[in-house]
This record gives structure tokens, C-alpha cells and sequence, in this order.
């Protein structure tokens, strides 16, 4: 993050917490539509056209460490195989034999040479190529090269490994502008994997998806918690092109610190936005990262059924820092303020069912929820949605471009 935007946040931040009402000309936003959140042919809809076809995180490069390790990753739906082939290079691929469509593996990490299909023993190197049939006399015809594994984009970021299963996506890079610019600062490539763990939620990913995108919630739910250092009137935030966003919210005192994070190692370039304030930044469709000096979290928000999800909760440091013994207390403490936001999502997920619910109802502060789903008639194609669950474009004078864009 360079000093310009540096200060542009801090600016921002100023004018939120002064402000005495949106500012002049801001639209008022039309409400989300309920069916968005339980109609099953839209969420079979979203499905297709918009998880499938986007970057979506996946593992960090520590959890593959060595040439020929490899992670079964099925988060998006399908059984992907992502595998470490050179020291800084990595590939995906269905986990799908070729010859008739049996699983290459079945535990969920190990380290091959060769994957070998366990039903008929065909077998492919780590480049993916068919190297072995079985019984090759019964295949005189058999074109090798024709025969070999599926492959899905992969790509980086530092050292966090992304997936999209679309036919010919936009660059990874291009596609979260600007984040990667924003965390030069940060020294990505030093962050190592600290912790992982998993929570299922009976409630539709956006329930719990939206309130990662908004503050307003934080002096009812986190009142003993986050809404005793972050001063949630004052959050700013930043629309950017491809759904990605960004919210700030300052800090009640700049002195205050962490108690998870006393004495350990810190970032010495991070800029003062993401030393003391809270910078939370939102990777299209479901990643949410508050970066901080001294390690970044990933929340990873995934649909599991039309009516439930999977939270993913992911901790990255520098390499300083990685056998900290203070990681179990920060990490304890996260899973405090996490404890906080799921309680109620199983209770709205009833409540939305009901006859009530007409839909969100969202003030300026909530914007980004509307922008979300701007985003997400965007990647479908807005004919392709139905005219009453159709979102109108709103927000498109209050994105800002970037060199990504």
C-alpha cells in the first residue's frame, strides 16, 4: 500500500465518523430480493454461472511442500487435485482417470510421483500426461497424448494458491486489483500457514457472508468484544472493479494493541492503515481478509446446500513468527469474535424462510451488500435473471478503477 493510499483511507475514515448523513446525491438502494437468498432455481442459477467461473482461494503453498505433494480440495463442488510439480510452480486438476472416470485418490493430501487410477492402474505424471495403460496390446488406437488428466486454472498470489473452473478466465492478478498492489507493503511471500480450522452453518452462505461486509452490526453483536476498540461509524470503504471491495474500520485509540498479538513479530513496511486500523478486504465472491502487521486471517464463506455453509478460517504470519506460542491466544480470541457472529445465523436462516422476509432492506453503510449483488448479475449475465430477482445497477458512479481493472 503506498502513502497515498495510505492517507486516502485515513481521510476517508475522518469523514465517515464526522459525517451527518450519506453524502449529497447518494442513491437511495432498492431492496435485495428475498428470492436471491431461497429461490431454488436462482441459487442453482449462482451455482453455475458465478461460483464456478470465479477465483476462488484454495490452499497455501505450505500445505503442498514438496514436489509431487498434492491437496484433494472439493470446496466449490468438485473433486480437484492440486499438486506441486517444480519448487515455485503449481497445478490443478480434476481428479478424474481418463479412462473411465474413476478417482486418482482418495485421501485428501499425500505425495506421488505418478498418480495411478486404483481401478484399471492408468497412471500420469505430475504434469498430468498419460504415461501407462494397462494391457496396451487391447488399445492399439489409443492416442497418449489425447488421454490426459483434466486440467483447472491455477494461479498465485504470493504463496496462496487459486482456483477457477472457468473455460478461459481473466487473469488471477487482474481479477483482485488491487490487493496485490495494496499488500506490497505486507511481504506476501514471507506469510506462512499458521492454522486452519471449519465451521458448518445452517444458514445460506450470504446470511453470514453479508455480515462480513458491514459494520453496523458490530455495538449489538461484538458489545464486549470488537465494539470495545474498532469505532464502527467511522468505517470507509472502497468499491473496485470485479466485486472486490474494501472496508476500514479505525481503531477507538491508536495506542490500543491486540492482546493476542503482544510481542510478536511485525511487518516493518506495513503502512499505519494496517499497523493500527483495520483494513478488511474482500476478494470476489467469498474472501475476507482484516490484514494487520503482524499476520493476516482468511474467512472463506462456502455453500454447502441452498440452506446451509462452510466457514473456512485460515491464519497466515511471517516466518518470524510461526512458533509463536501467543498464536493460540490470538487464535482463541478470533474464534471469540467468530463464536459471536455465527450465533444467530441458523435463527435468520428460519426467519428469511418465513413469510416476513420481503427482502434487505440496506442503508448507505451496507452498501457493499448491494454491490455484491450487482456483481453477481454481473458474472451470470443480468438477462439470464429473472426480471423480479434482477438487481438494478446503482453503484457503478461510486466504483473506483484501478490498474487491474
Amino acid at each position: 500500500m503506498d502513502q497515498a493510499t495510505n492517507d486516502r483511507i485515513l481521510a476517508g475514515m475522518q469523514f465517515e465518523n464526522d459525517r451527518e448523513a450519506p453524502p449529497p446525491g447518494f442513491p437511495a438502494l432498492p431492496r435485495v430480493p428475498a428470492g436471491r437468498y431461497l429461490d431454488p432455481a436462482f441459487l442453482a442459477l449462482e451455482r453455475e454461472a458465478m461460483w464456478k467461473s470465479s477465483w476462488l482461494y484454495a490452499i497455501h503453498a505450505d500445505e503442498v511442500p514438496e514436489v509431487g505433494s498434492y491437496r484433494l480440495w472439493e470446496r466449490n463442488g468438485s473433486p480437484i487435485l492440486i499438486v506441486r510439480v517444480a519448487d515455485k510452480e503449481f497445478r490443478a486438476y480434476y481428479n478424474t482417470c481418463a479412462h473411465r472416470g474413476a478417482p486418482l485418490v482418495q485421501d485428501a493430501s499425500g505425495k506421488k510421483k505418478l498418480f495411478v487410477c486404483p481401478y484399471h492402474a492408468w497412471s500420469y505424471d505430475l504434469q498430468g500426461k498419460l504415461k501407462a495403460v494397462r494391457d496396451p496390446r487391447d488399445f492399439p488406437d489409443l492416442d497418449m497424448n489425447c488421454y490426459g488428466l483434466t486440467s483447472v486454472h491455477c494461479a498465485t498470489f504470493g504463496p496462496w494458491i487459486f482456483i477457477n473452473e472457468a473455460d478461459d478466465p481473466p487473469p488471477l492478478l487482474e481479477s483482485i486489483a488491487p490487493f496485490p498492489e495494496h499488500w506490497s507493503s505486507l511481504d506476501v511471500d514471507d506469510m506462512r500457514h499458521i492454522h486452519s480450522s471449519s465451521y458448518e452453518v445452517p444458514c445460506n452462505v450470504k446470511v453470514l457472508l453479508d455480515a462480513f461486509m458491514e459494520s453496523y452490526h458490530i455495538a449489538s453483536i461484538h458489545r464486549q468484544t470488537v465494539n470495545r476498540f474498532l469505532n464502527h461509524r467511522g468505517t470507509y470503504i472502497e468499491l473496485y472493479p470485479h466485486g472486490n471491495m474494501l472496508m476500514c474500520t479505525p481503531q477507538k485509540r491508536e495506542d490500543w494493541e491486540d492482546p493476542g498479538a503482544r510481542g510478536m513479530a511485525r511487518i516493518p513496511t506495513a503502512t499505519m492503515v494496517q499497523r493500527v486500523h483495520n483494513p478488511s478486504c474482500h476478494f470476489f465472491p467469498n474472501l475476507v481478509a482484516p490484514v494487520s502487521d503482524s499476520g493476516v486471517p482468511f474467512l472463506v464463506f462456502w455453500p454447502k446446500t441452498d440452506g446451509s455453509m462452510i466457514i473456512d478460517s485460515h491464519w497466515f504470519g511471517p516466518t518470524a513468527s510461526k512458533d509463536d506460542p501467543m498464536w493460540q491466544t490470538r487464535i482463541d480470541n478470533w474464534a471469540r469474535i467468530l463464536d459471536e457472529d455465527l450465533q444467530f445465523a441458523g435463527d435468520i436462516q428460519k426467519s428469511m424462510e418465513s413469510g416476513g422476509f420481503q427482502g434487505l432492506a440496506l442503508s448507505y453503510q451496507e452498501r457493499r451488500i448491494y454491490y455484491w449483488h450487482e456483481e453477481v448479475d454481473r458474472r451470470i449475465g443480468p438477462e439470464r435473471v429473472p426480471s423480479e430477482l434482477r438487481m438494478r445497477p446503482m453503484l457503478d458512479d461510486y466504483v473506483r478503477p484501478t490498474n487491474g481493472a
